[in-house]
């Protein structure tokens, strides 16, 4: 596992960690926060890691939404920390059976697991092609490339500033002369 990677997950292990500790209204909201942290990391790092973490994250920020306070943190906690644990002594084999054993936990409570994995791979492709647009790849090709539909990337695009950060705008009259000048 990359060292970049670790640290990050460990330091969202223990974000996590710090918010169930101590049941509050706002877990929810700041479980949903971090979610997003994590989806960006998935789509920067594209490794098994960062996108296990992130499915991980989503899937307790919907599931703390629907239960709120009928949910029981305790077994949620003690395999995170263990996770954290077993992250921060290298013993990557562990960790990943830690994380195993966190997602048959959160099947467990809520059975729409399966869509929480999907919708994180799909938020991180779209942020992904985000990043590619940014980048001056078109929007047809970075959808193309990341397998996911037009409408979504171009629906990503327009909530985001990409297009507000343009620095060289050239006035329509220096653009028009530049034209005429490539015929001269």
């Amino acid at each position: 596992m990359d060292e970049l990677v670790r640290k990050d997950a460990i330091s969202v292990l223990s974000e996590v960690i710090g918010i169930l500790k101590v049941k509050e209204e706002k877990d929810a909201a700041e479980i949903r926060e971090l979610s997003n942290h994590t989806i960006h990391n998935a789509s920067v790092f594209q490794d098994e890691a960062s996108v296990s973490i992130a499915i991980l994250i989503y899937s307790l920020s919907k599931i703390i939404e629907r239960m709120e306070w009928e949910l029981d943190y305790k077994p949620i906690l003690s395999l995170l920390e263990n996770a954290k644990e077993l992250l921060e002594n290298n013993k990557f084999d562990d960790y990943n059976k830690s994380i195993k054993k966190l997602f048959a936990l959160i099947s467990n409570i809520d059975s729409k697991l399966k869509l929480y994995i999907e919708e994180v791979i799909n938020q991180a492709q779209i942020k992904k092609g985000g990043k590619l647009y940014e980048h001056g790849i078109s929007v047809a090709r970075a959808a193309e490339v990341l397998g996911i539909s037009q409408w979504e990337l171009m629906g990503y695009i327009g909530k985001t500033k990409l297009t507000e950060d343009i620095q060289d705008i050239v006035d329509l009259r220096s653009r028009l002369k530049f034209a005429r000048g490539l015929f001269e």
